[in-house]
């Protein structure tokens, strides 16, 4: 048989048995149905240590027109995808290659971009100086406060419904990657700009975060409205980014890790980053250590051998 007739039940067993999200089911397809073509559909038994190297080198020289070279990450995710697939098949006793002979291309250690203080009270402040309606102005500024308060990820506010916030309480529980739950925690600013936005929605809509036609007199009418995409979110943020005057090229993301940033440098101990982010492993979280270097020399010159220091 050939390797696209188990594509679909490896897609249906990552819904089913794995859990995974439509989008990484998505993700899956893409990337694999990529690599079928490319390789001409094989049998799984001719999937060969020479076959991924050359599917290798194929990704490294792939171009896109408008973004130009595959990442080193994205060439990862088809080898990830690609994989899996291989346990997978292994699994149901289809002979073909050793999942583990697939190796992923080596990535240089990227520094997390987050905003100081500063900028990230005026990209917050930022909503309020457009001049879009009082309702996206609310809307906008608190999904700010949500991701600054939170540290959720962009897919997980967009998907957010009214039913799972309560704003009498401080805290809520969100389902985040391999369909794991956490508790994340609602400051007071959050929890105001959640209230006045939903205040001014007269729409039934499921979700926490809508479109509104910035064109309409009455977006707060809007009752056909689907949830705001996550694409829509990354748009905002940039736009609100330079308003602001910020010139650090800056997403979700960034605010995700200033989030994280900001904990650190308060006194916060990792592992209670690590829980409140939602990282399977404390490695992922470590990268945020080394922005925290210049607080540890802080202590180091505060603490450390004061009795010398005394010495004549």
């Amino acid at each position: 048989m050939k390797l696209s007739s188990h594509l679909r039940d490896f897609l249906t067993y990552l819904e089913i048995e794995k859990g995974r999200s439509s989008m990484t089911i998505a993700n899956y397809d893409f990337y694999l149905s990529r690599f079928i073509e490319w390789a001409e559909d094989p049998d799984p038994k001719d999937i060969t240590d020479e076959l991924i190297t050359k599917f290798r080198l194929y990704l490294n020289r792939l171009e896109d027109p408008k973004r130009g070279l595959l990442k080193k990450n994205t060439q990862n995710y088809h080898l990830i995808a690609l994989r899996s697939f291989l346990k997978y098949l292994a699994k149901k006793n289809i002979k073909t290659l050793a999942p583990e002979k697939i190796e992923l291309a080596k990535q240089g250690s990227r520094e997390p971009v987050f905003l100081e203080t500063s900028d990230m009270e005026q990209l917050l402040n930022a909503p309020m100086s457009s001049d879009d309606s009082p309702i996206l102005q609310a809307r906008d500024k608190a999904i700010l406060e949500l991701f600054f308060s939170t540290g959720m990820r962009v897919s997980e506010l967009a998907n957010l419904k009214r039913e799972q916030i309560s704003l009498k309480r401080d805290e809520f529980t969100i389902r985040g990657k391999g369909d794991k739950t956490r508790i994340v925690f609602l400051s007071k600013q959050a929890i105001n700009w959640l209230k006045k936005y939903l205040e001014m929605r007269e729409d039934e809509s499921p979700y926490m975060f809508i479109r509104h036609d910035r064109g309409a007199s009455n977006a707060a009418s809007n009752k056909e409205a689907g949830p705001i995409t996550p694409r829509s979110i990354e748009r905002m943020v940039k736009r609100y980014a330079l308003i602001a005057g910020i010139t650090k090229d800056i997403s979700p993301h960034s605010l995700r890790h200033t989030f994280a940033t900001d904990l650190l440098m308060n006194g916060a101990d990792i592992r209670s980053v690590q829980t409140m982010l939602g990282h399977s492993s404390i490695t992922t979280t470590q990268v945020y250590t080394h922005i925290t270097n210049q607080q540890l020399g802080d202590v180091h010159k505060a603490f450390h051998g004061k009795q010398r220091d005394d010495e004549k």
